[in-house]
């Protein structure tokens, strides 16, 4: 980055790894990250461990590339920059926080719509949805069961927590608590049918602002709302209220420019320049998930060999492979690379060229890689060719399951990566093997 663009290259990618990007230096962002979070939680210097937390997260974002550029990630970062601004005006910042919240759940319904994809329209796409996201779970292969007319009729469902419930988080208060109720079941209904990381529990963590000490009177122990009041932050001074005001003008014009671009295109200036220009802090992001459903699941299988004859697979520890082993429930935890395969096999290998490095560490055998997966060929010993092939996966049904224990089912498509090899000057090219399926 500093080769293509000098000094600009700081502010495009703001990331202490600037100062040192090794692979310590990278582990003691996140341990740095984990003891700011710590401060949090132990509610000690709850300001300066929040600047910490966003400066060390948006650090790694950055670095992670691919790995590290979901949603949920933009979404923690814009949730601690309002949870910084809440240490100075919690009153004001809450509105801010339901302007999030709205943001986040009516643009994921509105993409739907917008995108004109025909199984969103026909209210199909959960017909599909259980099977074919990211990282299934064991409830998913269970819902993907139920009739055609259920998962239609949760459809709808989706539709009306995605963009009716968030219109009444402005509402009166019984509306408002009403749509907060509808936003917390819409989540645990995400969380218990799909491994989505922190993303349901931080979307659920940011609806409590739609809620007011009546309501936490009733849900919470005596006690913990008397201490709760007890610690409550006295009136802002008027710097306070300055700073968060300019920077609530700031949000909210980025924001809007944001959700402007999602319905109409390009903003005008200078609105898109200032956009643009800060995009790189990642103050507010656009949001908007499962745009155009995914129908069918390809999935990318490694395979190693020592003679270019008999292959072996690798098996990723969370994400579908060997058709006996039942789909794991891992959230909150996400295993990055397992999630970026399946983005993998929506495109070709000259899309994403991680995944040549893939090949070439696992040719390496590098223990680091190695170590990411539940099995790899030889024992330990890198194999001397590696290809990846491209099957496609589908649930069983219940009578599959019981008679042969399989929970998936697939069919080869083909290569998705030729036979590769390294060479002796250790780069990595095709290996000159007659093809074979």
């Amino acid at each position: 980055m500093h080769n293509a663009y000098g000094v600009r290259g700081y502010w495009l990618v703001p990331t202490l790894a600037w100062v040192n990007s090794s692979t310590l230096s990278l582990q003691m962002l996140c341990a740095a990250g984990a003891a700011a979070g710590g401060l949090l939680v132990a509610g000690r210097f709850t300001r300066t461990a929040l600047v910490a937390a966003w400066a060390l997260y948006l650090s790694l974002l950055d670095v992670g590339q691919v790995f590290l550029s979901f949603q949920w990630d933009l979404l923690l970062l814009e949730t601690g920059v309002l949870a910084l601004l809440a240490t100075l005006w919690p009153e004001w910042v809450a509105w801010l926080f339901r302007w999030l919240l709205f943001r986040l759940m009516f643009l994921s319904g509105a993409v739907k719509l917008l995108s004109g994809d025909e199984s969103w329209a026909s209210l199909t796409a959960l017909t599909f949805h259980f099977q074919t996201q990211p990282l299934p779970n064991v409830v998913s292969w269970y819902v993907h069961q139920l009739p055609t007319g259920a998962l239609e009729a949760a459809t709808v469902g989706m539709f009306v927590a995605e963009l009716i419930a968030p219109l009444l988080f402005f509402a009166p208060r019984q509306a408002r608590l009403a749509g907060a109720a509808a936003t917390v079941a819409f989540q645990m209904l995400i969380l218990l049918t799909g491994n989505y990381t922190f993303f349901n529990l931080l979307t659920m963590a940011i609806a409590l602002w739609l809620l007011d000490d009546g309501v936490l009177r009733r849900w919470l122990a005596p006690g913990i709302v008397r201490r709760a009041l007890a610690q409550a932050t006295p009136p802002p001074a008027r710097l306070q209220r300055t700073i968060v005001a300019a920077a609530s003008g700031l949000l909210v014009v980025l924001s809007a420019t944001q959700v402007y671009e999602v319905f109409r295109g390009a903003a005008a200036e200078p609105f898109n320049s200032i956009a643009d220009t800060l995009d790189p802090l990642h103050l507010t992001s656009r949001y908007g998930l499962f745009a155009v459903m995914t129908t069918t699941r390809h999935e990318i299988v490694f395979e190693g060999s020592d003679d270019g004859t008999k292959w072996e697979e690798y098996e990723f520890r969370y994400k579908p492979g060997d058709l006996r082993r039942r789909p794991p429930w891992v959230a909150p935890h996400q295993p990055r690379l397992d999630w970026q395969m399946w983005f993998a096999a929506l495109s070709d290998a000259a899309s994403d060229r991680w995944v040549v490095a893939l090949a070439r560490r696992l040719l390496e055998g590098s223990p680091d890689v190695v170590g990411l997966l539940a099995h790899a060929p030889g024992d330990g010993r890198p194999p001397r060719y590696v290809r990846a092939l491209l099957y496609d996966y589908r649930f069983t049904n219940r009578a599959t399951l019981a008679s042969t224990g399989r929970w998936w089912s697939r069919q080869l498509l083909g290569p998705y990566l030729p036979p590769l090899v390294l060479d002796q000057a250790g780069a990595i090219r095709r290996a000159d093997l007659p093809s074979n399926p």
